[in-house]
């Protein structure tokens, strides 16, 4: 039986390649409601991140420079969704 490998989709560019790296390894996730990106706080899915940004960067990207594209993401997503009510 014929098996195929599920391919990843095209990324256009590295800040939508760290957030798609980052969702993979669970360390975001979407606002049900109003679809931000949340940070989950979770230290060993954005180590996981990392360690993807640096083993198999996008082509023509440097270990360094991705996983610097990740800590950018990383920093500039919140733990809470903005338009939600403070719980």
């Amino acid at each position: 039986m014929l098996m195929r490998k599920e391919r990843r989709p095209a990324i256009r560019t590295l800040h939508g390649w760290a957030i798609s790296v980052l969702n993979e390894a669970g360390a975001i996730c979407e606002c049900e409601v109003h679809g931000w990106q949340q940070d989950r706080a979770d230290p060993h899915a954005h180590e996981r991140a990392f360690d993807v940004a640096r083993q198999d960067p996008p082509p023509g990207i440097s270990p360094q420079a991705a996983a610097v594209a990740v800590a950018e993401v990383l920093d500039s997503i919140g733990d809470t969704c903005p338009e939600c009510p403070p719980e």
